[in-house]
């Protein structure tokens, strides 16, 4: 039996707003992104764990406002003023505390896009209060910041997303695959992009593809599985 052959195709996202799915772990948070001409004081922080949604998200809401999307680490104070001239989103804000020179920038940024007129949307790990921002003025304007914070994943957002990024890969696992994981592995989006990914390349040169005992294997392999050998 000839083996399938497997080409270097990375993977592409699908970052629409017809990609992103709504259950009622997410929905409040989804509600008041949506709300963004109306956001108190013009701000918003969209707080979650990594692979929540958070940039996905984001970049409907870019979409949705005519606005732009830059990581806080790459903000330069000669930027700022092209920057703030409409919407924009400024990823991974607390990955930039204790760095003076950065904090500086975003400071000046915050004041400048909202002295303007337009919004921000910040994006975090954890809410503000968590961040450590070592500029009292950012963190002071930061701390006031109306939060929407991402869940963790019910059955059905975890199903889609598990989908979703087998999908992003060309990748059509056999039908009892994606009930299967959500039944065993952690119910985070991290966990789902290691699974999946595993699974891209475990499934190399194999002729069914991803098969629930590929599943099986991958989630002991990444140490995830917890069901019993009876299964």
């Amino acid at each position: 039996m000839a083996l399938q052959l497997k080409f270097d195709i990375p993977a592409r996202p699908a970052l629409g707003r017809g990609d992103f799915y709504v259950t009622q772990s997410n929905a409040v948070a989804i509600g008041l992104v949506d709300t963004w001409p109306n956001w108190p004081n013009g701000k918003l922080a969209l707080v979650g764990p990594h692979g929540s949604g958070k940039t996905h998200l984001a970049h409907v809401w870019c979409t949705e406002s005519g606005g732009h999307l830059i990581a806080a680490a790459d903000i330069c104070p000669e930027t700022v003023p092209a920057l703030a001239e409409r919407p924009i989103c400024v990823e991974d804000v607390d990955a930039i505390a204790g760095h003076p020179a950065a904090e500086e920038a975003l400071f000046h940024l915050h004041n400048l896009v909202l002295a303007n007129g337009h919004s921000l949307l910040v994006t975090a790990t954890r809410p503000p209060t968590a961040w450590s921002i070592r500029l009292p003025d950012l963190a002071s304007r930061m701390s006031g910041t109306t939060v929407a914070k991402l869940s963790a994943p019910d059955d059905i957002l975890l199903s889609a997303v598990l989908a979703k990024l087998f999908a992003d890969r060309q990748i059509v696992p056999m039908p009892d695959v994606i009930p299967y994981l959500v039944r065993w592995m952690p119910r985070s989006f991290e966990a789902a992009g290691q699974v999946v990914a595993h699974l891209d390349t475990e499934a190399l040169g194999t002729p069914k593809g991803v098969t629930r005992s590929l599943a099986r294997t991958a989630l002991a392999d990444l140490e995830f599985r917890e069901e019993t050998a009876s299964d």
